[in-house]
């Protein structure tokens, strides 16, 4: 079996003489999790669902779990799941009936009582959709994802109007599925969400890759320079410097120990994302964290 997931060569999507996708080129690999990011409009979604098969590209080449999803049939179907960003339109069944169900159309599904647990769910097994909260909403649309046991999870906005705990908590349902050796391609506006999830982080805009690496890495963070703050007779000094060890041993000798008000920065994931859509000229609405 091919270690590569995803394999995307000059993907183009036109809506008129507008370009939605712009010609892009991104590997995903086996196992990983990894997370488009961008601002509204800058082709995150059409690109995505090229990849889920649900919009036709009008360039490039696109294989998804060895595929062309352009044309791959319902066996490759079956061997994907899709959380989509709107609630899914589900009939009006007990949750446990409903995830049942769903597992009907899978050829090797996961046990449905196993996936309704594994969601957090197993309280509300006979519980209705309508009657559950949103988060509890959201964990349905999981669990009807997972439950013909995924090889690929795609994940669209999966914790918007979650609250700090829910998120949190959701979070904790996907590393177990990456651990357990699912490729998740997850779209969030959540930096956070991103930076703590995300094996590779894609930013993209103006249907262009901006960026494409590990979070800490990404768009040269980890050897971007750093800014060293101190207070000296009420007044604050600062120093930009790519060796902050060695300013702050400096500063500890000058003082003879402890440095007044000691802070140490380097550009954050949100800050180093916002310098790279700079130019974009379209709405951001990425987040940072509201945990």
């Amino acid at each position: 079996m091919s270690d590569t997931a995803i394999e995307v060569r000059g993907l183009t999507k036109r809506y008129g003489d507008d370009h939605a996708v712009a010609g892009i080129d991104l590997t995903v690999h086996r196992g990983e999790v990894f997370s488009f990011l961008g601002p509204n409009g800058a082709g995150k979604s059409t690109t995505v669902e090229i990849l889920e098969g649900f919009r036709h590209r009008d360039g490039g080449t696109a294989l998804v779990l060895g595929e062309d999803p352009g044309t791959a049939g319902r066996g490759w179907r079956a061997r994907i799941g899709v959380v989509w960003q709107q609630e899914t339109q589900v009939p009006a069944l007990p949750v446990r009936d409903l995830v049942r169900h769903f597992a009907g159309y899978y050829p090797e599904s996961h046990d449905s009582d196993e996936v309704v647990a594994r969601v957090g769910l197993a309280d509300k097994a006979r519980a209705l959709p309508s009657s559950l909260s949103g988060g509890q909403r959201r964990r349905l649309d999981v669990a009807l994802g997972i439950v013909g046991r995924p090889e690929l999870l795609f994940l669209d906005e999966p914790t918007t109007g979650f609250d700090p705990r829910a998120r949190r908590d959701f979070w904790s349902l996907i590393r177990e599925l990456a651990d357990g050796g699912t490729t998740i391609v997850l779209t969030t506006h959540y930096l956070e969400e991103a930076e703590e999830l995300a094996d590779r982080v894609c930013v993209i805009a103006r249907g262009r890759i901006r960026a494409l690496g590990a979070p800490a890495t990404l768009g040269g963070r980890a050897s971007a320079e750093a800014t060293v703050g101190w207070t000296v007779e009420g007044r604050r000094r600062e120093a930009v410097t790519g060796a902050p060890t060695r300013v702050v041993a400096e500063l500890a000798t000058l003082f003879g120990g402890e440095v007044p008000e000691l802070s140490v920065h380097r550009p954050t994931l949100e800050e180093t994302y916002l310098e790279l859509i700079r130019d974009d000229g379209g709405e951001d609405t990425a987040e940072g964290s509201t945990a």
